[in-house]
């Protein structure tokens, strides 16, 4: 059935087929841009690479939050047109997870290898 036969609504296969695209695209651009920064940084929401990292705890200990500011950042969401950031600013009471890249590192843990 052509798009034109169903009204011009999108199957679910070529949804899923869309949404492929646009992952391996993504994890393309990632892999292209990843020697370029210092950090990875894995928050509940996002995935960030980043070249300065700043973590900001309540000293008292009254607040169930961090805050964590990234400068020079790259923002891993298929959505986003602009993934490319001058700054970010997260509030979480979730961990968040920050790892200083080697500089030999160019793929994703577990992702698959792409030519």
């Amino acid at each position: 059935m052509s798009e034109a036969d169903n009204g011009g609504a999108v199957s679910a296969e070529d949804l899923e087929k869309y949404e492929t695209e646009m992952e391996l695209k993504l994890y393309r651009e990632y892999r292209d841009v990843v020697p370029m920064f210092t950090y990875v940084v894995e928050t509940e929401r996002r995935f960030y690479l980043a070249n300065e990292v700043n973590v900001k705890e309540p000293s008292d200990g009254s607040q169930p939050w961090i805050e964590v500011e990234l400068s020079d950042a790259w923002v891993w969401d298929m959505h986003r047109t602009g993934r490319f950031v001058t700054k970010v600013r997260v509030l979480t009471t979730r961990d968040v997870n920050i790892e200083e890249l080697s500089k030999r590192e160019e793929s994703l843990p577990g992702g698959p290898e792409l030519p």
